[in-house]
């Protein structure tokens, strides 16, 4: 009972799903693995009237579906709680605080233990160097261990605290994370360096503790900056949104905050501005850009009574329109939720070290305490069998297996970006170099993404110039650059949906469909604008949006790896079936959304296969967060950048060969490192155990082989 009336009041953070289920969202702390995440997942959703559980490792989100309104999320919290994770309700602001504030404790714990690290090796080294090629007596010696520790210890349990803090929650709940090891380690080999100096002892390992954890702590800063670039890509999502609406109050218009907008809503939009919620268009002649959300270059009119999808860019005149959803439930918020769903994918690689980091702390415990039960049994005094069991804990430290993956892919990344490529993933090498199937998108990707003219003569093109100079319409703006500079048409005036006309040198002239100019209707395979002009006649510009020189070389160079490849795109079908014949993609799909994109990467996904998303719009960030591995050209969205693996930049295509090629070399590397670490532990362990190294060649070893695997991992980075 005593238990129910602590537990938390978190119905208000409810939030119903008009199907008669709900939803809360927790800001969980502590959670640093594919471990925790399992852990916390598991619990949670074993509670009952829990449906479904998801934890973001990136924002600490965990997203709770709940069967009613009527489960209690106090006790989620309590679970949480018992399993050592505090939660609160989600709240971004605290959220973005908490994430800050952790990354100043490791940055100052890191500066810490590396100030700690050298000083307390300026007074260590001379006691097995020397000091000036002599050797030290008693009291120098003495002298240099108190003066370690004085440097060293303060340094150590400072730098310490974000381990011993997370050792300390795991065991009071009577658990045991990789961090009990690793603190259990730092505190012996203090207490054992400071009796060794009382006692005037040969060494002292104040130095060994501190760079233990100096080393430790580069790895998990490494870590935090990973996460915190992972967390972008659903947040410019949203920022696309307008962050206010002007609703119509009566007579009145008053602009409101995006969030009090609510279905039924009438709105106004005016040219130059984004569609701030889904909705239905009651007045106004629409020509939208929805270029961000299906890849269209083309603006397309949207008539009276259509939808008008948020996010889409207002080209044309003045709109009245009705909201058909809030803004968490827009078009937009949906891509960005389906983003941040993909972006907790988890990797085999780091699965198999968590594996063996959960095995491995059982292990080293029992071993340690094996060393210390059996050397007092067969004779040794409990200080020398304490030396040993702390040698176990420091050589068997998991440096190498942390550091096994983590440096092949900072030495594949640094190749990558000589190329041109930055990886934004810490477990993006690994996903790529185990994609069987290409997925590319078509405008800005297999082509360059802007309208070409072709086939134009220079008289016409001078002639239609002018007035061309008057829009900003992607065609008449391809016009205007295949004409250079000139005059502007005068007495302009814009048919959203139909063109734009003006006078020309006195004449009435027009710039856009075919009926607008005059000419009937008629199906056209390419991109056009018509132009008329008083007494002349009507001219016809057509437009393709070139493929880029290596396209069809790329297509190759990935069929000959063994790779499938397919188009996924929003344009138009007889658009997106000449693209593909002329790279030589035999398998495409053409007028789809966001969502579909999304369901046909989830489809070949479901088959088995492991997908390389490569796109560049808005329209493909949800399907670049669903795939496998994802790449986006570095002129595409931030948001979609944010969302995929690599951004390449430049306009060749064959860096996406480049990278596929890099990433199975980093694959290769990161297994002979993974071998490498189970031989050096099977090894080493041994040595400690019979006493053959002390603490501190204990720590030079775990050093060693935190090298040789570094080594190894440079090697991806070598010039070819």
């Amino acid at each position: 009972m005593a238990l129910t009336l602590d537990r938390p009041d978190l119905t208000a953070f409810l939030t119903a799903d008009g199907a008669g289920g709900a939803r809360v969202d927790l800001l969980v702390r502590g959670a640093r693995c594919a471990g925790c995440i399992a852990k916390i997942e598991r619990t949670v959703t074993a509670l009952p009237g829990v449906e479904a559980a998801r934890l973001n490792l990136s924002t600490g989100r965990l997203a709770v579906e709940l069967l009613n309104d009527r489960v209690d999320p106090g006790r989620i919290v309590t679970a949480l709680e018992r399993l050592g994770y505090p939660a609160t309700p989600y709240d971004p602001g605290v959220a973005l605080v908490e994430r800050d504030r952790e990354g100043r404790r490791l940055i100052l714990a890191l500066a810490v233990a590396g100030f700690g690290a050298m000083n307390a090796m300026m007074f260590s080294v001379p006691l097995w160097a020397g000091l000036f090629g002599q050797e030290l007596g008693p009291a120098t010696r003495t002298l240099m261990m108190w003066m370690s520790g004085a440097v060293g210890a303060p340094c150590a349990l400072f730098a310490g605290m974000p381990f011993f803090r997370s050792a300390w929650r795991s065991l009071r709940v009577g658990k045991a994370n990789m961090d009990v090891p690793i603190s259990v380690a730092v505190l012996l080999t203090l207490g054992v360096s400071f009796s060794e100096t009382i006692l005037h002892g040969r060494d002292a390992y104040f130095d060994a503790a501190v760079s233990l954890l100096f080393l430790l702590l580069i790895g998990r800063w490494l870590d935090h900056v990973l996460r915190a670039r992972a967390r972008s890509a659903a947040g410019d999502l949203l920022a696309l949104q307008a962050a206010a609406a002007n609703r119509l109050e009566g007579d009145r218009e008053r602009s409101v905050p995006l969030g009090e907008v609510r279905p039924g809503d009438l709105l106004r939009v005016r040219p130059g501005e984004r569609i701030p919620v889904d909705a239905v268009l009651v007045a106004g002649q629409a020509l939208l850009d929805n270029s961000l959300l299906t890849g269209e270059s083309a603006p397309q009119a949207v008539a009276v009574g259509r939808l008008c999808r948020a996010g889409a860019l207002n080209t044309s005149g003045l709109l009245t329109i009705r909201a058909e959803a809030c803004s968490e439930d827009s078009a937009l918020a949906a891509i960005a939720r389906l983003v941040e769903a993909g972006a907790q994918s988890r990797s085999r690689y780091v699965r198999l070290a968590d594996r063996a980091a959960a095995l491995y702390v059982p292990v080293v415990h029992a071993a340690a305490l094996a060393t210390f039960a059996g050397g007092w049994a067969l004779g040794l005094e409990p200080r020398e069998a304490l030396i040993r069991a702390v040698a176990v804990l420091i050589v068997t430290c998991p440096c190498a297996l942390g550091l096994a993956v983590p440096a092949v892919q900072i030495a594949a990344s640094s190749r990558l970006f000589r190329k041109g490529i930055l990886v934004k993933s810490g477990a993006a090498m690994e996903r790529l170099a185990e994609v069987d199937h290409v997925v590319f998108d078509k405008t800005g990707v297999l082509t360059l993404g802007r309208p070409t003219l072709t086939g134009a003569s220079a008289a016409d093109i001078a002639l239609a110039a002018p007035l061309a100079r008057a829009t900003s319409h992607p065609m008449a703006q391809a016009l205007v650059r295949a004409a250079g500079e000139g005059p502007i048409a005068l007495d302009v005036v814009e048919h959203p949906g139909l063109g734009v006309e003006g006078l020309i040198d006195g004449r009435r002239a027009r710039l856009g469909r075919a009926g607008f100019v005059g000419v009937p209707d008629q199906p056209a395979g390419e991109t056009e604008l018509w132009f008329g002009l008083d007494g002349l006649p009507r001219v016809r510009f057509q437009f393709t949006d070139a493929l880029r020189p290596d396209a069809r070389e790329t297509v190759a160079a990935l069929k000959a790896r063994g790779l499938s490849v397919e188009i996924l795109s929003g344009d138009l079908g007889p658009a997106v079936l000449t693209a593909a014949a002329a790279v030589g993609i035999d398998h495409w799909r053409a007028g789809l959304l966001p969502q579909d994109k999304a369901a046909a990467i989830d489809a070949l996904t479901a088959g088995g296969r492991r997908v390389l998303m490569v796109g560049d719009g808005l329209n493909d960030t949800a399907a670049l967060a669903r795939a496998h591995a994802a790449i986006a050209p570095g002129t595409a969205l931030e948001a979609s950048q944010n969302a995929a693996d690599l951004v390449v930049s430049g306009e060749r295509l064959m860096t996406v060969v480049e990278a596929l090629d890099v990433a199975r070399a980093a694959r290769r590397r990161a297994l002979e490192n993974f071998g490498f670490a189970a031989v050096y532990n099977l090894v080493a362990a041994p040595a400690a155990m019979l006493g053959l190294v002390n603490p501190l060649f204990a720590a030079l070893a775990m050093s060693g082989s935190s090298l040789v695997v570094t080594l190894n991992a440079l090697r991806v980075g070598a010039r070819r």
